[in-house]
């Protein structure tokens, strides 16, 4: 195959899509997603089968568990992916959406008007149901999609890229509205992120190694977020209660996940009631502890070194550092922060709002768990990731996030004198 003339066919297809898109209706997108939605619980065991060679695969080719677990797709994930399609039918439209309108004193209207942003490329590893998801989002929000799985899921993904097709085709859409690469050769997604022609922004999902290479390679714009080093400072004015439930909740809920705390920090003035009681709470569940000097005085704990402040761990590991108030805390922060996720436990409201105003992350919190940064959680019904960007999208990536504004202006034979 010839990798580059099949991904600029792509390319071409999806550019043509999108023009398209931008006139279809609600309704149509909707049908769409629904017809998704039945082609995938009336594929169940076809998609089983394909996913099953996928699994054969990876197992020879070494795979460990917790791979192969994401890898799966069983009953419980078809019946979650057709929920999910239809919960994305039902959210609110955000394509056309007009606002900020005002007269100007030449007599002329200027507002806003929410737009796709046209075609985006979504590179992603191992979960099959991304497939569906990027699949959705996109559509909903009126973009062609290009999406390239991991060759560990190729059976899957294409699978999965036969009950798209029948969606878009019972809707009447372009069926290159959602492309799905099929080639392996990795060649494919030099060519992806090299067509800024054809595509407008690239979304890769994976490990930190996945996103450093796109991001380093591309010629398109990227959404991205390389690491989840998020902190839960415990201020000088903190409810105990409140600061104990929540530093619990930030690390232990989940490990493997970009919005785990990785990272307590906790005032001197707090830390030696505070600390006892959650290193009790944390080796219980089997967290090991990593803590600076100050920590170790207190409670027992391993060393915590500078590359410890730096490391998403998606374990069950957490490092401590005791602090001398929350500008030490803030500037901790500043210095190893990966601009995901911070909260701060305080009943000080002034201080609330200097953490607020001054930390620099995509979502930064007041006596609530990290595990809150989510598109879920923050109303947008579902996201494509998590972005670490300032710049269009930041945080949690919904419907709103795949979309741009433009400027539109309504005069009646307005010229300027």
């Amino acid at each position: 195959m010839n990798v580059k003339a099949y991904m600029t066919n792509l390319g071409e297809q999806a550019r043509k899509a999108s023009r398209a898109l931008v006139r279809a209706t609600t309704q149509e997108k909707n049908a769409a997603l629904l017809a998704m939605a039945s082609a995938i619980e009336d594929s169940a065991e076809q998609l089983k089968s394909e996913n099953a060679k996928d699994l054969a695969n990876g197992k020879a080719n070494g795979l460990d568990a917790a791979m192969l677990d994401r890898l799966a797709i069983t009953d419980a994930g078809i019946a979650g992916m057709a929920e999910g399609l239809r919960q994305i039918a039902a959210l609110q439209d955000p394509v056309g959406e007009i606002s900020d309108m005002s007269y100007r004193p030449s007599g002329i209207q200027i507002g806003k008007m929410r737009v796709p942003l046209g075609v985006v490329g979504i590179i992603y590893e191992s979960r099959p149901n991304v497939t569906i998801d990027a699949a959705a989002l996109c559509l909903k929000s009126g973009n062609a999609a290009i999406l390239r799985g991991g060759s560990e899921a190729t059976f899957s993904n294409q699978a999965l890229a036969s009950c798209i097709q029948v969606g878009l085709k019972a809707a009447g859409l372009p069926v290159a509205s959602v492309q799905v690469v099929e080639t392996t050769d990795r060649a494919a997604v030099g060519e992806l992120i090299a067509m800024p022609k054809f595509v407008d922004v690239i979304i890769p999902r994976g490990g930190k190694g996945l996103i450093e290479r796109i991001s380093e390679g591309a010629r398109v714009p990227v959404i991205k977020h390389l690491d989840g080093i998020c902190h839960v400072y415990i201020d000088d004015d903190a409810d105990q209660d409140k600061a104990v439930k929540v530093a619990f909740n930030s690390k232990t809920h989940r490990y493997g996940v970009c919005n785990a705390m990785e990272t307590l920090l906790v005032a001197e003035s707090q830390a030696q009631t505070i600390l006892p009681i959650l290193a009790e709470m944390y080796t219980e569940k089997g967290v090991e502890l990593r803590g600076c000097a100050k920590t170790r005085q207190i409670i027992t704990a391993n060393e915590a070194t500078d590359e410890d402040w730096a490391t998403e761990y998606l374990a069950a590991i957490l490092s401590i550092k005791v602090v001398a108030d929350a500008n030490e805390a803030m500037d901790h922060i500043a210095q190893y922060s990966s601009g995901h996720t911070e909260s701060i436990i305080t009943e000080n409201l002034s201080t609330s709002r200097r953490f607020l105003a001054e930390v620099d992350s995509s979502s930064v919190m007041v006596n609530a768990s990290t595990r809150f940064a989510d598109g879920f959680e923050y109303g947008l019904g579902a996201e494509i990731g998590i972005s670490t960007d300032k710049f269009h999208a930041r945080g949690p990536v919904g419907l709103e996030g795949l979309t741009s504004q433009k400027y539109i202006v309504l005069g009646d034979g307005s010229i300027r004198g």
